[in-house]
């Protein structure tokens, strides 16, 4: 069985919980957010907690315990802090511009590039290639993320590409000439 599930989540002021069948809803200053529990998962919330159970001691669903946590746990620090990750355009030439719902990038291809941003994100460019997106949802701002750095990954040789803040890229040397 998990030990953080087994934990009590704090619940601040600004935050306002509400459960009823299986659906949790959770309101905060930067927004609502919902989660589906799993059947073999029990809530128990008063004023100031969330205490995460399991519903039947011999399910085989018992480590959806700890993961029910941390997505609850997630949930309240995004209403209330947000969540936020940046990307790095490393590359000559490359470019990123926000217009509206759109994110229009500049990656070395033929054409741009541009990508409808999803509801739920907000994206801004800081200095041209450093491309900063800003959550609620956790999930979510890690999946917009992954799919904008796919657009032009990593590469081990010159290191450009589109890069998460912090992100060390492993060099390989090129091709060696005859000595």
């Amino acid at each position: 069985m998990s030990r953080i599930g087994k934990r009590p989540i704090k619940l601040s002021q600004a935050i306002e919980v509400s459960y009823n069948e299986r659906l949790l809803t959770v309101k905060g200053p930067k927004g609502t957010l919902e989660l589906k529990a799993h059947p073999a998962i029990e809530l128990n919330i008063d004023a100031e907690n969330i205490l995460v159970t399991v519903a039947d001691l011999n399910a085989p669903m018992t480590p959806m315990l700890g993961t029910t946590w941390a997505l609850i746990s997630n949930m309240i620090h995004g209403v209330t802090e947000g969540f936020q990750r940046q990307l790095n355009l490393v590359g000559v030439g490359y470019k990123a511009t926000v217009n509206q719902k759109n994110l229009e990038m500049s990656l070395g291809y033929s054409h741009p590039i541009k990508y409808a941003l999803p509801d739920g994100i907000k994206a801004t460019v800081n200095g041209n290639t450093k491309i900063v997106l800003e959550s609620t949802d956790k999930q979510l701002l890690g999946q917009v993320s992954a799919v904008i750095q796919k657009f032009r990954p990593p590469e081990p040789y010159k290191g450009k590409g589109i890069l998460f803040e912090g992100e060390k890229i492993q060099r390989k040397a090129g091709k060696s000439g005859k000595t």
